[in-house]
């Protein structure tokens, strides 16, 4: 229930988006290595400024319960002062019985705050990615696709701890975007997508069979993480999201376990309606990948 009012603005925002339609610059071939100039100028996400408060004040949220619960209690004696009731507890007084209640409210606060402040997470520090920036967009894309690929980008940096991005197509990587690892033969170029052997490497393979995403909390924990050579060396996380029945969208994070549930749902979301503009232009790429 939670995760479904989480997305539905999510889903609404989608369902509201109008990709621009005004003339962009000609694209530049994606393996050309010159820089695109492209860039998104469209909607973006709404970032939660409570959860975002809560996140930079944790210390003192930590300590809210103990300050309530100490104002509570301040606030029963002065009452109990100023009220000219006998500081003895008579419980035919229906006044000793509320600040008894009252009482046991904030000694409850209090302890719930000292719990709160002897439970400290383990903080997971982010670690920037070693490799080199990357943006490459196979050439003649239409326009469409390539704002919305561009759009997809745009929102995980903005709202998770992406830094690197590949949506592959078929035979077509036609996106290659943030950091990428270094190439050997070319100093200072990204290492170029291999899409045949990512889509038939075990990890790929495991997620476009099932249909499912898989993601990699930890991947320094996998073997298999060679199978991804073109992403930095140090990256953290890594979510495999199948695109469409021949496509996968490697999304590479910089902290372990950094992608919540919430950023998991959104990129199953953006991937199904990165899926629908890309199934309008299918017959398209089905020609390019086959020359």
């Amino acid at each position: 229930m939670e995760t479904g009012v989480l997305l539905r603005p999510v889903w609404c925002h989608l369902n509201r988006l109008h990709l621009p339609s005004s003339r962009c610059s000609k694209i530049v071939s994606s393996f050309s290595g010159k820089e695109e100039n492209r860039t998104y100028k469209g909607p973006r996400p709404n970032r939660e400024l409570v959860a975002d408060w809560v996140s930079k004040n944790d210390e003192t949220v930590r300590r809210l319960p103990i300050v309530v619960g100490g104002v509570s209690l301040l606030a029963v004696l002065f009452n109990r002062s100023i009220s000219g009731i006998a500081p003895v507890s008579d419980a035919s007084s229906s006044q000793s019985r509320t600040d008894l209640l009252t009482i046991g409210l904030a000694v409850t606060n209090i302890l719930n705050g000292l719990v709160w402040l002897s439970i400290q997470p383990k903080y997971i520090a982010p670690v920037p990615p070693q490799g080199v920036q990357c943006k490459r967009i196979y050439p003649n894309l239409p326009e469409n696709l390539v704002s919305e690929l561009l759009w997809f980008w745009e929102s995980l940096t903005e709202v998770t701890c992406c830094k690197s991005l590949v949506v592959v197509h078929g035979k077509l990587c036609l996106l290659q975007i943030g950091v990428a690892a270094e190439s050997s033969a070319s100093r200072g170029e990204a290492i170029v997508v291999d899409t045949i052997a990512l889509l038939q490497g075990s990890l790929c393979q495991d997620a476009t069979k099932s249909g499912t995403q898989r993601y990699l909390a930890n991947l320094s924990l996998y073997p298999a993480k060679s199978e991804l050579p073109f992403l930095p060396s140090n990256t953290q996380a890594v979510i495999l999201q199948p695109l469409e029945n021949n496509g996968i969208i490697v999304v590479g994070g910089d902290t372990i376990r950094g992608f919540t549930n919430t950023d998991q749902a959104w990129i199953s979301l953006f991937s199904d309606k990165l899926g629908a503009t890309i199934a309008k232009f299918s017959e398209g790429l089905t020609v390019a990948g086959q020359n």
